[in-house]
């Protein structure tokens, strides 16, 4: 079931492979993130010391919830990953014009995931010719129905 999801992200990049990491979540984004309060439309990921984070992913905090502790919304959140995959995206990501793209929060068997993509940034004119063919292709479901 997804959480979130970051439809910009599919807009601004070519998108080559998908991954699946957890995340180091404080109790109180858990409960934001249940009650549907989570934003990855400015969020990025970048790989530093060997590690893997996600960087401006906002998490609103639930008032009743985090009266306790002081809620940093847009904090920098550690990735959870097999070391193996960590080192295999390091040697993707530092091939040029590649970088790791937030796509969606979703549940696996309870627990909070997030799905980030390899991507490589699209050009002014790649979002032309794909808003173009998403037309085109609308246009003839309205032909095909209307028959």
């Amino acid at each position: 079931m997804t959480i979130a999801e970051n439809r910009k992200a599919l807009h601004d990049y070519f998108i080559e492979e998908r991954y699946e990491a957890g995340i180091a979540l404080e109790g109180w984004e858990v409960k934001a993130i249940r009650a549907g309060r989570a934003q990855l439309k400015e969020a990025y990921v970048i790989v530093r010391n060997g590690e893997i984070f996600l960087i401006g992913a906002h998490i609103s905090a639930l008032p009743a919830a985090s009266t306790h502790v002081r809620p940093d919304p847009v904090r920098t959140r550690k990735l959870l990953l097999h070391a193996e995959e960590i080192r295999r995206l390091i040697g993707k990501v530092d091939r040029a014009g590649y970088t790791l793209v937030p796509l969606d929060l979703h549940y696996v068997r309870g627990r909070v995931k997030i799905a980030m993509g390899l991507g490589k940034g699209k050009k002014q004119y790649d979002k032309r010719a794909a808003e173009k063919e998403k037309e085109w292709k609308r246009e003839q479901q309205r032909l095909l129905r209307a028959r």
